[in-house]
Order: structure tokens, then sequence, then C-alpha cells
């Protein structure tokens, strides 16, 4: 009634080379000064404080909504120099 096709799809053996990515400008050696890393623990450190002693209400004012968000955004740039730091 219905025959079964036997042929194979073709398989192309030849690939176009992907896109070209040009070289970086920064020179492979390239490292980041030791500031950066020293302000990176020191914002995560800062950030984590900050919550932990908001929520003990150690910081003038009780636990506040601000002193969190003073936190995370101090967490927050830690994280964002960490991603810069090389």
């Amino acid at each position: 009634m219905f025959k079964r096709s036997t042929n194979q799809p073709q398989v192309k053996d030849k690939k176009k080379p992907g896109r070209y990515t040009p070289k970086s400008e920064r020179p492979a050696s390239y490292r980041s000064p030791t500031w950066v890393a020293v302000l990176m623990f020191v914002l995560l450190g800062l950030g984590v404080l900050v919550i932990i002693l908001n929520y003990l209400t150690v910081l003038p004012g009780g636990a506040s909504n601000y002193y969190l968000l003073v936190g995370l955004v101090l967490l927050g740039f830690g994280f964002w120099v960490a991603t810069r730091y090389q």
C-alpha cells in the first residue's frame, strides 16, 4: 500500500566556518589591580553585615526596610565588581 522511503537524508561534510571574532584589544596577560578584589570583598562584607545587624535590630532606628535596601545595594555592587575582576 505505502512504500517506505529508504533514502537517507544527505549530510553535508563541509560546514561553513563560524563568524569571525576579532581578538580583544586587551593584552593576554591582563590582570586586575589588587584594589578591585579588596573593593569586592569590602562591599560584599558590608552588605552582609548591614543585613545581619538589621535583623538583630542593632542599627539606630531598629529594623528597617531601608537598611535592607542598603545591604542589598552593597551586595549588588559587590557582585558587579566581582564580574569585572580578572
